[in-house]
Formats: structure tokens, sequence, C-alpha cells
């Protein structure tokens, strides 16, 4: 399946309970449709915290078709589910690592430069307009001096 297709079949469950597992995501959801996955990300687990939680607070599930995905979102989002108001919305893919840079402007990076960049004398600033000011007045000097005699 490709992956762009499968994004738009698949809707994020966020702000669920710790006493919720991945059939009562199913009961809940099925309602709207064929599901193909329901995935319920384990936390990180750490021995020194017994209490620590079984889940990371979200889910994943993805239907058989987009408009089951979309009438999940459209029936479940900002509803309860065991006890706790839920987000639901579509998934988007995860960020690959030279995604994942942070708010970094696109000029930061020597590639841009290198590709987008001219010399300031041929960039059409304030020095390329200073230069063809001063052409446009050496050309125009000659007529002037004649236009006076």
């Amino acid at each position: 399946m490709e992956e762009g297709t499968k994004s738009k079949k698949t809707v994020f469950v966020g702000g669920i309970g710790d006493d919720v597992d991945e059939s009562a995501i199913y009961q809940h959801f099925a309602t709207f449709g064929d599901i193909i996955e329901v995935q319920l990300p384990s936390a990180a687990t750490n021995p020194n915290q017994q209490s620590e939680a079984k889940h990371r607070g979200f889910a994943f599930v993805t239907y058989g078709s987009t408009s089951d995905a979309q009438d999940a979102i459209d029936n479940m989002d900002l509803n309860e589910l065991q006890g706790r108001v839920i987000k639901v919305n579509l998934a988007r893919p995860m960020k690959t690592p030279m995604q994942l840079g942070g708010n970094r402007a696109v000029w930061e990076s020597e590639e841009w430069l290198k590709q987008n960049v001219k010399p300031l004398n041929q960039s059409g600033g304030v020095q390329g307009r200073n230069a063809a000011k001063q052409d446009l007045d050496k050309e125009a000097s000659p007529v002037d001096e004649a236009m006076e005699e």
C-alpha cells in the first residue's frame, strides 16, 4: 500500500486514559467501518517506576477506506471515551531526521545558498541599483552637455 494513501486512512486518537486498551479502541471505532489495524504505542519501561503508564496516551486506527476514517473523525473528535475527552484527527506521517531540524530558515542551509544566492553586484540589491544608476548617469552626461551648447 502506498504511504500517502495509508496516512489518509489512519486516524490519530489522543488523550486516551490509562485504562483503555486496544480492544476498547477497536470496539468504539469499529462502528465507522472496517478496521485494518489498531496501534497503541507502549510507554518506555523504567524498572525504577512501577506506576508508569502502560501506553503513551494515544493510538492509531487504520481503516479500510478514507471515508470510514473521516466518519470516525467527524463522530469521535471531542467525544468521551471511558471518562476522558479524546481528540481524533487524521494521522500525519512521522518526520524524517532531516525534517526534525526545527524551525531553521532555508537560507541557513549551505546548499540553498549555493543554488540561490548571487553576488551583491548581480543581485539587484542596493549596490546593484547604485551601479545601474551610475551607468545611466554616465550615458546621460554627454547628451546633457550637447543640449546645453
